[in-house]
């Protein structure tokens, strides 16, 4: 099992830089940021940009794993942001994972235009994840389609990674996981939608959970490929952190479901993902005997 964090993109890189160290020093396998314009609750709160904050965090590590959790088409343009990864991956020596998802229908959904229908956001998720694909693995792309145009796009020296940069793929539903089977080096979920808190609903969230493990095994299936599993503990009703003791149940509950990788959130003071720095400390102190389970086969 690997296990990574998440570090909000809050604060000012003066005290964030000590951070991203100390999530490498705990031991952490890799560690991401999210990549919004703004989120949720927090959407008046400070919030910096994700490329930039990567890698400068790049520029502090030397081991660990970094990377959106996730990236979407709701504001990018993949030529430009193609750049983007190239960049992110030189800087942090292929270090560099690429989340991404289709974007929601939150705050930052519409900040360009009219947000998509469902459709359109389903329909252009797979073409961006085309042109990505084509401009990260070619020195020169050319495409014109439904969403994106891309006229004689150069991409040199192209990644350090091979044949490009991992693409982690976050999909929930049928649609989704059908486009992470056909790209991804990774299927990335945060699981079924939340309850209300309580032993109730963080057990009706692993149910749903397997479901969805189940459903991704037939899409596997379908496709002939076997992609590798990633979990956001933090998407059931009770945040991991609140006690470490939870938190390394669930890297063992996500290792039984065949998840090989399984991502926390840093603990905030209050509010969204509120928790004790000191439980953080104790979960890196389990690192070790989690690091060793094995994810099962499915």
């Amino acid at each position: 099992m690997r296990v990574g964090i998440v570090l909000l993109p809050q604060e000012r890189w003066s005290t964030a830089r000590e951070r991203w160290r100390r999530a490498e020093d705990y031991g952490f396998d890799h560690a991401w940021t999210y990549d919004h314009l703004a989120w949720r609750d927090l959407a008046d709160e400070p919030w910096f940009a994700t490329v930039p904050l990567l890698a400068a965090a790049a520029a502090v590590t030397e081991r660990i794993g970094l990377g959106t959790w996730v990236a979407s088409p709701n504001f990018r343009h993949p030529v430009p942001f193609a750049k983007d990864v190239m960049g992110l991956d030189d800087v942090s020596g292929g270090r560099f994972v690429l989340g991404v998802g289709a974007g929601g229908e939150g705050w930052d959904a519409g900040v360009l235009g009219p947000a998509p229908t469902r459709g359109e956001r389903t329909r252009r998720f797979a073409e961006f994840l085309e042109v990505l694909d084509a401009l990260l693995t070619q020195p020169v792309t050319e495409h014109a389609g439904e969403f994106y145009t891309a006229h004689a796009a150069r991409m040199v020296p192209g990644t350090l990674a091979r044949p490009r940069t991992p693409f982690v793929v976050a999909a929930n539903g049928p649609r989704g996981m059908a486009l992470a089977a056909r790209h991804g080096q990774g299927w990335a979920t945060y699981g079924p939608v939340a309850g209300d808190e309580g032993v109730g609903a963080q057990e009706a969230w692993w149910d749903g959970l397997a479901q969805m493990a189940d459903a991704f095994d037939a899409v596997e299936r379908a496709a002939g490929v076997h992609v590798p599993r990633w979990l956001s503990l933090d998407g059931a009703p009770t945040f991991s952190l609140t006690d470490a003791d939870l938190a390394a149940e669930g890297v063992e509950r996500a290792a039984a479901l065949g998840f090989g990788d399984v991502v926390v959130h840093w603990p905030r003071a209050e509010g969204v993902y509120a928790g004790d720095e000191r439980e953080l400390e104790r979960f890196a102190g389990m690192l070790p005997r989690l690091r060793a389970l094995e994810p099962a086969a499915r």
